[in-house]
C-alpha cells in the first residue's frame, strides 16, 4: 500500500505493540477503523504513529545526527620517560552494548601522515601491540561509564604526534572521533619565581605610599600657610580700622 507504513514491534506507551495487535484481532481493543491487522503486522496510514528514538532519556529531543559529543584534551604536554593518560570520553544517548559498541586508537606522526591502530574493542579490548608502543599501551578506561581512555608508559620522543580516538555506539548513527596532539618535553617548564614579582609589588607599593604622603605633608603645609595669611589680614583690617577711628577722634577735638 503506497503511502502506508506496516510495523512489525514497536512500542506504544508501556504496551508492546504485538500485545496490541492481539487485542486489535480479537476485537478487545478499539482502534481507529484504518488501522488494520495484516498477519503479524499492522497497516498504518501516513502521520498515525511517531516512532521515537530508544535510548536511556538522557538526550531527548536531541537529533541523531549530534547526539554523541567527545570530550578530549586538544594537547597533552607530557615529560619524557614519565606515563601519560590520554583521556576520552563521550556522552552518548544510549547505554553501552558491549555487542554492538565499538572503539579504535590510532596513531599518526603528523596530520598528513597515515594512521596506525594500535587498540581497539570488539566486545573486549585487543591491544595490537604495534612495533612503536609494544607492551607500552594499557586501557585505562570503562566504556560503560563512557572512558575509553588509554595509557601509554615511558613516553619517549618518538611518541609525540597525534592520537585518534574513533567510538561507535549503536544505535547511535554518528561516529565519534577524539583528536589529541602528544607533545614530549626533555624537561620539565621553569616554574615562575614569585619573589620577583613580590618584590617589585612591594617596591611599588612602597613608592605610591611615599608619594602620599608627600602629597599630605604638601597640602597640610599649603594650608597652614593659607591660614597663617588669612589671620595676618584680619589683624591688618582690625588695626587700620583702629587707627582710622583714633584719627577721627582727633580731629573732633
Amino acid at each position: 500500500m503506497p503511502g502506508y507504513l506496516a510495523l512489525p514491534s514497536v512500542s506504544r506507551g508501556s504496551v508492546s505493540f504485538s500485545l496490541w495487535m492481539r487485542k486489535l484481532r480479537s476485537g478487545r481493543l478499539t482502534s481507529s477503523p484504518e488501522i488494520r491487522p495484516l498477519g503479524h503486522y499492522a497497516i498504518l496510514p501516513p502521520g498515525h504513529v511517531q516512532v521515537e528514538a530508544v535510548g536511556t532519556g538522557r538526550c531527548r529531543g536531541v537529533p541523531p545526527a549530534r547526539s554523541m559529543e567527545i570530550t578530549v584534551p586538544t594537547t597533552l604536554n607530557v615529560l619524557n620517560g614519565s606515563d601519560a593518560r590520554l583521556p576520552c570520553t563521550f556522552n552518548s544517548c544510549y547505554t553501552v552494548n558491549h555487542k554492538q559498541f565499538s572503539l579504535n586508537w590510532t596513531y599518526q606522526e603528523c596530520s598528513n601522515c597515515s594512521e596506525e591502530m594500535f587498540l581497539q574493542f570488539r566486545m573486549k579490548i585487543i591491544n595490537l601491540k604495534l612495533e612503536r608502543f609494544r607492551d607500552r599501551v594499557e586501557f585505562s578506561g570503562n566504556p560503560s561509564k563512557y572512558d575509553v581512555s588509554v595509557t601509554l608508559r615511558s613516553v619517549q620522543l618518538g611518541d609525540e604526534g597525534i592520537y585518534n580516538c574513533y567510538i561507535m555506539n549503536p544505535p547511535d548513527r554518528h561516529r565519534g572521533h577524539g583528536k589529541i596532539y602528544l607533545q614530549v618535553l626533555m624537561e620539565e617548564p621553569p616554574e615562575r619565581d614569585s619573589t620577583v614579582a613580590v618584590i617589585v609589588g612591594a617596591s611599588v607599593g612602597g613608592f605610591l605610599a611615599v608619594v602620599i604622603l608627600v602629597l599630605m605633608v604638601v597640602k597640610c603645609v599649603r594650608r597652614k600657610k593659607e591660614q597663617k595669611l588669612s589671620t595676618d589680614d584680619l589683624k591688618t583690617e582690625e588695626e587700620g580700622k583702629t587707627d582710622g577711628e583714633g584719627n577721627a577722634d582727633d580731629g573732633t577735638k
